[in-house]
């Protein structure tokens, strides 16, 4: 199957574009953003990286035919789960936070959290393909990122806000002049995942208590989600606040350390080279 029939895409207007997977159906199928600037061009999250995204982009002629380049296209991941860094390999430039730089460098699937199965691919994207042997490639991430780092596009900069808690190097890219915020994991329209290998609970209170400042500070106009469709500040307000609520209760503690337990035994039997 070819890069253009694997992903499909929509023009959100002024430089952004939203693609997706189209044979990956599951709840794990993740958002990719692209965004255009005049100095520098960036895609947020990779997917799974099963066909060539580059290539698609390319393809597609969505950074436009500008004989004189800019640098080249950065790749920057949310954080370094399956869905969201399995095609960072495919660049030049990728950037991630230092918290999982070494988790990318080392192609360790069992903090990528990978876990694919042959039903969430409805067309395989070449003969004879199976999930038992997808992993995340390994890859040197060129920009490691930290808490308040400045992505200069050249008419739009997004500020790095580190936001731990679904992963330890979880980060979202606020655009402040236009009030978008590229979430990620972070926050998304959907139950909040906080079980996984390097959750931490406390440190996603303390996330979405940032967002909810964010909110009242009206810093924040739209979310543009690492999953589902995107939400206004209102719903990420309701959002963030909810998982406040609940997350420090003892039902919320029981449940976050059974599901804990699972995903790690899970994770180490289908990454087994990875668990050390």
């Amino acid at each position: 199957m070819s890069a253009a029939d694997w992903y499909a895409h929509k023009s959100l207007g002024e430089g952004l574009f939203w693609i997706q997977e189209r044979f990956y159906q599951s709840d794990n199928r993740a958002n990719i953003w692209l965004l255009r600037g005049t100095h520098q061009d960036v895609v947020i999250d990779t997917g799974l990286g099963l066909r060539s995204l580059p290539e698609y982009i390319d393809a597609k002629g969505l950074l436009g035919k500008d004989p004189q380049r800019k640098n080249p296209l950065l790749a920057i991941a949310t954080h370094a789960h399956f869905d969201h860094s399995g095609g960072l390999h495919q660049f030049q430039q990728v950037g991630v936070h230092s918290a999982e730089v070494d988790a990318l460098a080392n192609g360790d699937n069992f903090e990528t959290v990978t876990w694919l199965s042959d039903r969430e691919i409805t067309e395989a994207p070449c003969p004879g393909w199976r999930a038992r042997n997808y992993k995340v490639k390994a890859v040197q991430p060129t920009h490691i990122l930290q808490e308040g780092d400045v992505i200069n596009l050249g008419d739009r900069q997004l500020t790095v806000l580190h936001m731990p808690g679904h992963s330890r190097g979880s980060i979202c890219l606020h655009d402040r002049e236009n009030k978008l915020l590229f979430s990620g994991d972070v926050v998304y329209d959907g139950a909040m995942i906080d079980w996984l290998p390097y959750s931490h609970v406390s440190d996603y209170i303390s996330s979405c208590e940032r967002l909810v400042g964010l909110v009242d500070s009206e810093q924040v106009d739209q979310v543009l989600p690492g999953h589902y469709n995107a939400f206004g500040a209102k719903r990420l307000h309701r959002i963030a606040t909810g998982y406040i609520s609940r997350a420090d209760t003892c039902p919320a503690k029981f449940s976050t350390f059974a599901w804990r337990t699972l995903a790690g035994v899970a994770l180490r039997a289908f990454n087994p080279r990875s668990a050390c």
